[in-house]
């Protein structure tokens, strides 16, 4: 009943639209879940990764348990999705089922990466190598019946900032049968350790905004004493890569030549895409199906979901759909 309710609602665009979601009443087990969340402002810690963000009163930040909420309950996705999540953060005041953009927070204990690299790393060159490298993977999927998606280029070129050791970039990207290209922000700060990322998913239209958010983040980001890049000792572990292989996905330019930006990225962006099974209601099927492969029906049972009290039985994932109302006919399986 659950995921009846919530594709109905994704059929009408209720969720998509956050003015007509105030107009409507929404299903008592809806707003009990939003009523749940207790959204933090000002400075938060992030304990797993031993770090801290000072959101101030522009934002709001849900821990990981309401971020799981959000992700699974509300958003749609499987839960093993939000596995590793440890937080997500909105505009102030935002509702979890308006339009507007989620970032979410995760961390990674990928070792020292090195920064040595930041000055010389030529990103024109890794941007024309993502290009190459995907060319090949879009065409294996578009042969099997799915959705390619193109990468036209950087929404803007990464950038490394010495003093939080933080580095931004994002892209631009053309999923098929879309009319607005998406667009995919990252933000990484780098500790004593493994990198605090910080993944925003929206549209090329609200660039601006974006680009004012992730800057926000990178300056109110920072880890605590002893975790800080700062404070590095010879003989930590390192991640074996440096700034140009962290923006190519974590494996290295030679890695991203060789699989192509889509494969790279799974690792990074793919909980973040799937979080946008709401915000982009038109097309999140789409992405979900490019990058994970995932069959568009799946079902699940209650292991899945002991933790968040689902019944005993069987329940279509993303899939379900009113009877009567028509729906795109399923690409064939892979």
């Amino acid at each position: 009943m659950r995921r009846f309710l919530l594709a109905l609602m994704v059929l009408f665009g209720v969720l998509a639209r956050p003015a007509l979601a105030q107009e409507m009443e929404l299903p008592p087990e809806v707003q009990q879940m939003l009523d749940s969340l207790q959204p933090q402002r000002g400075t938060v810690e992030i304990a797993a990764a031993d770090a801290t963000l000072d959101l101030g009163d522009q934002y709001d930040f849900y821990a990981a348990d309401d971020a799981r909420t959000i992700l699974v309950n509300l958003w749609g996705n499987h839960p093993d999705e939000a596995t590793g999540v440890l937080g997500l953060v909105m505009p102030a005041g935002a509702s979890p089922l308006s339009d507007a953009w989620g970032a979410v927070v995760t961390y990674e204990a990928t070792g020292f990466v090195s920064d040595e690299d930041a000055a010389d790393a030529d990103y024109n060159e890794l941007m024309d190598a993502m290009r190459e490298g995907s060319v090949e993977l879009n065409e294996e999927r578009r042969a099997q019946g799915y959705p390619g998606v193109d990468i036209l280029g950087w929404a803007q070129s990464p950038a490394y900032d010495a003093g939080t050791h933080s580095v931004i970039w994002a892209r631009e990207l053309d999923f098929d049968d879309t009319d607005v290209n998406t667009l995919n922000y990252d933000l990484r700060t780098l500790g004593r350790s493994g990198v605090l990322s910080i993944n925003l998913i929206s549209s090329m239209p609200n660039l601006a905004e974006i680009q004012t958010a992730a800057n926000d983040f990178a300056s109110h980001a920072a880890f605590n004493p002893g975790a800080r890049y700062s404070d590095y000792q010879e003989g930590d572990p390192r991640a074996g890569y440096g700034i140009a292989g962290l923006v190519a996905g974590g494996a290295g330019l030679a890695v991203a030549k060789k699989a192509g930006v889509l494969a790279v990225l799974l690792k990074f962006i793919k909980p973040i895409l799937l979080g946008a099974v709401v915000l982009f209601g038109a097309f999140a099927g789409r992405i979900k199906r490019f990058f994970v492969g995932e069959e568009p029906h799946e079902e699940y049972y209650e292991e899945d979901y002991a933790a968040d009290g689902y019944a005993e039985q069987p329940m279509a994932y993303e899939g379900a759909v009113p009877a009567g109302i028509e729906q795109e006919p399923e690409p064939p399986r892979a």
